[in-house]
């Protein structure tokens, strides 16, 4: 008697489990296509270019910095699939029964005209509703529903597409580069076409001795890999010699001067072979005296007469 009395409980307790759970009503499978690349980092790297000649006979440099990198590059198709269901719920079967009879009335109906129309009805009038009718009458399996539908990964496939090694050679870009004069070091940065502009006579060099500095070294790091690569150029006997002398041509007060003192400090610049700087301070004079137009002129037949450099003046400064 004890065992009927336990068989009982357990049917109880299954049905029970059945009406409350009841079972999901599954859907057609979904599957989501995607593509993936993965890239493995196999090498990385900088090249300095410090241009030609290797030794700085001027002031000025333009320093060229590229990051190098090679990769492994394998493509993959990645298809995923999905099981979908629609989840049990009890309290649609208050009105998913009654419709669901209605349904089956419907779809039989619908079948005999079906046959005696020669087939000309279609599969989701003489399926469809059948299927929902059948699923609706069911008190433990709601009628099937895209609104609800849930979904599980079922499984994922990867076909690989393409397999190759790439190289990439890319401007130092707006980066830092850290620059050594002796025993001092200056952070630069590089423009966005990874250019580093070394100028001897601008800041932070013209305020330092260079006449007993042999060469700038120059490194690049990349923080996140601590990747690094470093080069020198060296600085010509010459060039360290005429640096403080060309400092003083620029950056010693103009106002002050006569305007023969300012031919005289742009012809010794042209003489000392730094004719660039010889136009930067034509230019800053020309534009000092941009509201002095007799000034202006007086200075620019001086330079003409007496140093024989014939200047355009630019336009809006006359």
């Amino acid at each position: 008697m004890f065992k009927r009395s336990s068989s009982s409980l357990a049917g109880a307790a299954l049905c029970g489990s059945l009406l409350v759970s009841g079972c999901a009503n599954h859907l057609s499978q979904r599957s989501e296509h995607e593509e993936r690349i993965e890239r493995k980092l196999l090498d990385h790297s900088f090249q300095i270019d410090v241009g030609e000649p290797k030794t700085l006979e001027l002031p000025q440099r333009r320093v060229r910095i590229h990051e190098l990198k090679t990769f492994d590059i394998t493509e993959y198709d990645v298809t995923r699939h999905y099981d979908r269901y629609t989840p049990y719920q009890p309290w649609r079967e208050i009105y998913e029964i009654p419709l669901g009879a209605v349904a089956i009335v419907a779809g039989v109906g619908a079948n005999v005209v079906n046959v005696l129309t020669f087939g000309s009805l279609p599969d989701s009038v003489t399926k469809d509703w059948l299927n929902y009718g059948i699923a609706g009458i069911n008190p433990f399996m709601n009628v099937p529903s895209h609104g609800r539908a849930q979904q599980n990964l079922a499984g994922i496939d990867e076909v690989q597409r393409d397999h190759r090694i790439e190289h990439s050679s890319l401007p130092w870009s707006e980066s830092p580069v850290e620059v050594r004069a002796g025993k001092d070091t200056d952070e630069l940065n590089t423009d966005r076409n990874g250019v580093l502009r070394v100028n001897l006579l601008d800041s932070p060099f013209a305020e330092k001795d260079l006449s007993r500095v042999t060469q700038l070294s120059l490194k690049v790091e990349d923080e996140q890999t601590h990747v690094q690569a470093s080069a020198s150029l060296p600085l010509s006997k010459s060039l360290r010699g005429k640096l403080i002398e060309a400092h003083d041509l620029i950056y010693d007060d103009l106002e002050d001067d006569e305007v023969s003192q300012w031919v005289h400090r742009v012809k010794r610049l042209s003489e000392l072979g730094l004719e660039e700087e010889a136009s930067e301070l034509e230019q800053s004079l020309i534009e000092m005296t941009r509201n002095d137009p007799q000034l202006q002129h007086e200075f620019l037949k001086s330079l003409a007469r007496d140093a024989g450099r014939l200047v355009a003046v630019p336009v809006g400064s006359e």
